[in-house]
């Protein structure tokens, strides 16, 4: 690791108060100044043009120490007291990522305040990017504000015009939401129709949207409002003024309506702003990574990435149940004795089935294997506010947790571990120690965990400063344990992974499970690596092969709205450490020539490389194996399609490959003809530039070998 800090200027006394400080490399400039009101005030420009209008900073107090500043909010009277500018680079190596090496050089700006009147100190450190910008509030040590409740933290984002958006809407315990396109100043009347009837209705405002925010200007700017290092703290959300197109943060409250308890020293999350001319820069930032804290896991060798099935897909399209019977309306696991009770027939975790799915595995080298519903208490789980449903250690009577851990071992393949908590963070810390010691007992590394439903205690929400602390306590306990963890339905990451790399997967979006509901829409893939996978990867359960849902389940009519191909796609444009073959092992034996392509793709990455983008339309990305010399290639496209001729100048010069184009065919459509696909072997070189079309919700996904000299 090499690090270089450079201290530039240091002024203990009043300063002038407008500061400015630039990226490395001139396109960013930030501006610190105080308003006539004293008021703290930022403005960020790229290239000269506008990013962010003056917006003003601060926060409004519930409660605060001494009692004679009660409610006194943090907006004005601010002198500037001092200021410091530095530089900093490193580089670093994560433990798993998208590149083996990532670059953290910014120049710094740190503004010392104290309220008149009050005396109590605020600092705002500004770190500068050449993609941006990240910001946040640091509070020191003092008598004047010791103990404070926020009521609402005041950050404001001034857009310079009515940009185009891709956004979700602003609520306190989902992102299932399906992303919408339009102008700022039609989200307001796009909102009811955004609020769809399978997601929770908490949203706040008509006009409040959560982050990470994607937009584009109409000169050209791409620009993504988001969050970094969220610990401790309550989710940011955006509430818009529409008139002026003006952000203003809105933190999610707890059950009292309060949105922070904090305590000095302290510091809010790091409040960033991307920004660039080419959408490609977006998608390769490490900026949310590298305002987190370095990894603070002393012994990382036990953290690998995993690609794995699962016993999940014929439960999620209705085929089978997580329940093992129907005799129970209610549970009492204190009181119930399954072996009294008749089996549904439908129950998808027994020991035949589990067995199937270890056998395929081991036969095509996957690590692992998910088994949802495996433990007691699936007949009463769901939506009635039950503190206690599972103890995490207890299986079904179909269910030797020995013996398929021995017969998974065996095969040289792993269990993965499922707790669902129904949302009860309670329960969960409860049974915390014992549910991790049994996964240590018979050889589980991983867990994904699950938050369905409101949270418990009652009143308490999904993002929540509470909920969002219990999170990270399961994350910490489990890395005690040496576990990694795959949490969904809870906050959508901020980059924590870099501090806490056990955390090697999260849902917090619409994934794959939706398209067997009724679907995503079909530019959902075009846009998630802009926008949620910016703070850290998705287990999005890609490779579902068999699209009509009706032969897995003659009840279900949806159809999944990919073709085959941009199905493979996804594997390299969303990632994740984390990878699931989500689709059931009969459909992939049907295509057993595609299904090659998910058996060879990595889960590490060496080098990343963006060659096209634009939101909402298409990405296009290249990724060299982080163990061998192979590129693999994928493209996802929206409705549209898309045509590329791409240029392979990232390929080591005076080398020969050979590349496997697993591409649509001619006529392939994700509703007409989504199973159609051609897979063709060409040589090729750093000079070639190959001519590939993605069909109408289609892509492609190419391998390429480096042959012998």
């Amino acid at each position: 690791m090499r690090r270089i800090i450079l201290l530039m200027s240091l002024m203990a006394a009043s300063v002038a108060v407008a500061q400015q400080q630039s990226s490395p490399n001139g396109n960013v400039v930030l501006t610190f100044s105080l308003t006539a009101e004293g008021t703290p005030a930022y403005k960020v420009t790229y290239k000269n043009k506008p990013v962010v209008k003056e917006s003003t900073l601060g926060f409004s107090l519930k409660k605060a120490e001494p009692t004679t500043t009660v409610n006194e909010p943090l907006t004005k009277n601010f002198r500037v007291i001092g200021e410091q500018k530095s530089t900093f680079k490193e580089t670093w190596r994560p433990v798993w990522g998208e590149e083996s090496e990532i670059l953290n050089h910014y120049n710094e700006l740190l503004v010392s305040l104290r309220q008149e009147g009050t005396n109590r100190l605020m600092n705002i450190r500004f770190r500068v990017y050449d993609e941006g910008v990240g910001f946040r509030y640091e509070f020191p040590s003092q008598k004047e504000l010791t103990y404070f409740v926020v009521e609402e933290e005041l950050t404001q984002f001034a857009m310079a015009g009515d940009h185009t958006a891709w956004w979700i809407p602003g609520d306190y315990d989902t992102q299932e939401y399906d992303y919408m396109e339009s102008k700022l100043s039609e989200i307001r009347g796009l909102m009811k129709e955004a609020v769809t009837e399978n997601v929770s209705q908490y949203a706040f405002s008509p006009t409040g949207v959560q982050t990470s925010l994607m937009m584009k200007t109409a000169d050209g700017l791409y620009i993504n409002l988001h969050e970094a290092a969220l610990i401790d703290y309550s989710l940011m959300n955006l509430d818009l003024d529409d008139k002026n197109f003006v952000f203003q943060s809105h933190l999610t409250p707890d059950a009292q309506g309060a949105k922070g308890y904090l305590m000095a020293p302290c510091h809010s999350p790091w409040r960033t702003v991307m920004v660039s001319d080419d959408a490609r820069q977006i998608l390769a930032s490490r900026l949310i990574l590298n305002l987190n804290d370095p990894c603070a896991i002393a012994d990382t060798s036990w953290i690998k990435p995993v690609k794995y099935i699962g016993v999940w897909w014929e439960m999620i399209t209705g085929k089978s149940s997580w329940s093992y019977t129907n005799d129970l309306p209610t549970i009492d696991l204190n009181t119930v004795d399954y072996s009294k009770t008749k089996p549904n027939g439908t129950h998808a975790a027994n020991n035949e089935k589990v067995r199937r799915y270890i056998d395929f595995a081991a036969q095509h080298g996957f690590d692992q294997v998910l088994v949802e519903g495996w433990n007691t208490g699936w007949e009463d789980w769901f939506g009635h506010k039950k503190d206690y449903v599972f103890d995490f250690v207890t299986p079904y009577p179909d269910f030797d947790i020995k013996a398929l851990n021995e017969y998974a071992h065996s095969k040289g393949v792993k269990l993965m571990m499922h707790h669902e908590t129904s949302g009860s963070t309670r329960n969960y810390e409860r049974h915390l120690t014992a549910a991790y010691e049994l996964m240590n007992k018979y050889g589980y590394n991983s867990v994904k965990s699950g938050y369905v439903g409101d949270i418990l205690p009652v009143g308490e929400h999904h993002y929540s400063q509470s909920t969002i602390n219990h999170y990270l306590y399961a994350i910490k306990e489990a890395a005690k344990h040496k576990i990694m963890v795959n949490a969904h339905e809870a906050v959508r990451p901020t980059g924590i992974c870099r501090t806490y790399p056990n955390m090697i997967g999260n849902e917090s979006a619409r994934g794959t499970e939706y398209e067997a509901f009724g679907g995503n829409k079909v530019f959902h893939t075009t846009i998630l690596p802009f926008t949620r996978l910016q703070g850290g990867p998705m287990d999005y359960t890609p490779g579902i092969f068999e699209t009509e849902m009706k032969y897995v389940n003659p009840n279900n009519n949806n159809q999944i709205r990919t073709t085959l191909a941009r199905q493979l796609a996804l594997y390299v444009t969303m990632y994740s450490p984390l990878q699931m073959a989500a689709d059931l092992p009969e459909n992939y034996e049907k295509f057993m020539d595609a299904f090659q392509f998910i058996k060879d793709v990595p889960v590490d990455w060496q080098k990343s490389v963006y060659l096209e983008a634009e939101p909402g339309r298409y990405i296009t990305i290249a990724r060299k194996d982080k163990h061998s010399e192979d590129w693999y290639v994928g493209c996802t496209a929206h409705e549209g399609g898309h045509n590329s001729v791409l240029s392979l100048d990232f390929l080591d010069k005076g080398k020969q490959y050979e590349a496997t184009i697993y591409a649509d065919a001619k006529n392939a459509d994700w509703k007409k003809n989504p199973k159609a696909y051609t897979i063709t072997k060409q040589k090729v070189n750093a000079k070639t530039k190959l001519k590939l079309k993605a069909a109408n919700g289609g892509g492609y996904a190419i391998k390429i070998r480096k042959l012998a000299n």
